[in-house]
């Protein structure tokens, strides 16, 4: 069984900063890569951000530089540092992960169970 557990979130001035982190544990044989989405109500899911194994990264158009996503592989844990939030940054953002189970050999696709990020201004 793998879970993805999230830390961060919370309420943040505009401008201001977070930090998430999302832990991948249980049966890994390894991560192909993980991922943050975010959903503000009434709105779809949306990538934010992603990095493979490898260190290779992509971000979402509407990031503009302001985020940075990165990864501790021996951990098997990605972060979102966020820069300079905006008013429509808020949503729930949730940790992705497409992980190769230890028990089975097959990859499988994990979701974390979201926090929530708010902006005030």
């Amino acid at each position: 069984q793998v879970q993805l557990v999230e830390s961060g979130g919370g309420l943040v001035q505009a401008g201001g900063s977070l930090r998430l982190s999302c832990a991948a544990s249980g049966s890994i044989s390894s991560v192909i890569l993980m991922s943050w989405y975010r959903q503000a109500p009434g709105k779809q899911r949306e990538v934010v951000a992603l990095i493979t194994s490898g260190g290779r990264t992509n971000y979402a158009d509407f990031v503009e530089g302001r985020f940075t996503i990165s990864s501790d592989n021996a951990k098997n844990t990605v972060y979102l540092q966020m820069n300079s939030l905006k008013p429509d940054d808020p949503a729930v953002y949730y940790c992705n992960a497409q992980i190769r189970s230890r028990r089975t050999c097959a990859e499988g696709n994990y979701w974390g169970q979201g926090t929530q990020v708010a902006v005030s201004s």
